[in-house]
């Protein structure tokens, strides 16, 4: 009797539920083949909203988006809260809104909820069909002077980054510390913290 290979299993459609090149960056690590579609939703905190919930109520309405415009599909989606003293920091937008904010942080920790969803479109049960986690990362930033903070901007004008700081690109030069379980949560989506999901969603990684 000649013996037959198993047949290959079939992997859902990926899709990263983000605009963002960064995170479309981190997904292509992994080497599964994916397409990113951006969803359209209001990304406001809800009044009295904890910042923690807010990133993964964003991360599942994320997912939860696409899911339904793409049905049986696996989506991922993330979003991250920039907290300092309990309030949220935004993304600046511009150059004296940045500075603002790294005078603000300078010498003090802020802490980066980065929250994930996968959410599983072969389940019908929504309260199912997600895995959500919130990765915190704390940063300690660097007591720069002014001027040193106003040319990093000028530099590389991070003004669509919470907090003002890419730690992927110069920004990790105002850096002194970071903390997190997971190294790329801070970047905007958390790896160890996808692997994770994805394979408990049986997706393989390796074959023999």
């Amino acid at each position: 009797m000649i013996p037959t290979s198993p047949a290959p299993r079939l992997i859902p459609r990926l899709i990263l539920a983000s605009g963002s090149a960064y995170r479309s960056e981190l997904l292509t690590r992994l080497r599964l083949p994916f397409e990113a579609l951006a969803p359209d939703i209001d990304e406001s905190a809800l009044p009295g909203e904890l910042l923690g919930a807010t990133a993964l109520r964003l991360a599942r309405a994320k997912a939860q988006t696409i899911a339904e415009r793409i049905p049986g599909s696996l989506v991922i989606g993330s979003d991250q809260v920039a907290t300092l003293d309990g309030a949220q920091i935004g993304k600046p937008g511009n150059h004296g809104a940045a500075l603002r904010q790294l005078q603000q942080m300078r010498g003090r920790q802020v802490v980066f909820h980065t929250a994930l969803c996968l959410w599983d479109g072969r389940i019908d049960d929504p309260q199912q069909a997600s895995q959500l986690q919130d990765i915190q990362t704390i940063v300690t930033f660097r007591d720069l002077p002014d001027l040193e903070l106003d040319a990093y901007l000028r530099i590389e004008q991070p003004y669509d980054c919470a907090g003002s700081a890419k730690n992927e690109g110069l920004g990790i030069a105002i850096l002194e510390k970071i903390d997190s379980s997971d190294p790329t949560a801070l970047t905007g989506l958390p790896l160890i913290a996808l692997v994770g999901m994805l394979r408990k969603a049986g997706v393989p990684f390796f074959s023999a």
